[in-house]
């Protein structure tokens, strides 16, 4: 597995300052996970040691091809599967099933039909017994990052796919979880609304400062987006390059256009392309 990184300047540290400042445990902690699926005497193996961490704060992207298995990763992640072997840890505590600590947004509209819009990014809050001043303050502050706070009383059936997105986004962010799990949220969108989401989440990502791992197959998104870039192979996937982008923050789409942007892109539809000879 190869690492694409941008040189920088050499800076003398003293070796005592090093241990001073030793790095913390990582949000995220993924151990040598396989994920294989049995049907009778038929076994696929869909994940082969997978193994990677995300710092807190962190935006890492997977992106690979259709069916290489990143949304099944991330589902190992959010505790909605369990791994053939290995394991998961967030905030060094062991994965065995959905947590509090993990917000999960899905490519699929997940909102409740028969809750409006107010009460479905309130439903975790319900559901772990917040008060319900706080609870509405929260809310509130949720919607108004989002940009929907004159959309608090509407029917998820009123709402374009973007909109559904936005408050499937406020609701995971509301219940302040340490990681965000984001699998192709934006994968059903038209170009523009896309492009639009995109940099909604850059702007909200930017003022909560989650930890996010986020999948998608579209390059521009992930590199867009993201700080680090896993790209995985076909199946059985693993994880064949590590991706340090160097762009700086605060992003726009315009940024497509830089020099860095496009020689990323290029390393990474060279390693894609790699795997599929």
């Amino acid at each position: 597995m190869g690492t694409l990184t941008v040189p920088g300047p050499t800076i003398g540290v003293d070796s005592k300052d090093i241990h001073a400042s030793a790095a913390p445990s990582p949000c995220l902690d993924i151990r040598d996970i396989s994920l294989t699926f049995s049907s009778g005497s038929r076994s696929v193996t869909a994940l082969e040691h997978i193994s990677l961490q995300v710092p807190e704060n962190e935006f890492a992207v997977i992106v690979g091809p259709s069916g290489c298995g990143k949304s099944s990763l991330l589902y190992l992640t959010a505790g909605l599967m369990a791994p053939t072997a290995g394991e998961i840890r967030v905030n060094d505590q062991r994965v065995t099933g959905p947590g509090a600590d993990r917000g999960m947004v899905f490519q699929s509209y997940t909102l409740f039909p028969w809750l409006s819009v107010r009460d479905n990014v309130a439903f975790g809050l319900k559901r772990r017994r917040i008060r319900p001043a706080q609870r509405q303050e929260i809310v509130e502050q949720y919607l108004r990052e989002v940009g929907l706070e004159s959309f608090a009383d509407a029917w998820p059936r009123q709402l374009s796919g973007g909109m559904m997105q936005r408050v499937a986004i406020a609701r995971a962010l509301a219940n302040d979880p340490d990681i965000l799990l984001m699998d192709e949220p934006f994968g059903a969108l038209d170009s523009q609304t896309r492009l639009s989401m995109q940099q909604l989440l850059l702007d909200v990502w930017e003022h909560n400062s989650k930890t996010v791992l986020f999948v998608t197959h579209d390059i521009d998104e992930a590199i867009l987006l993201a700080d680090r870039i896993y790209v995985m192979s076909g199946r059985p996937g693993v994880i064949c390059e590590t991706i340090d982008v160097p762009l700086k923050r605060p992003r726009s789409s315009e940024v497509v256009m830089d020099a860095s942007f496009i020689e990323i892109k290029r390393q990474i539809l060279s390693r894609l392309h790699q795997h599929d000879d």
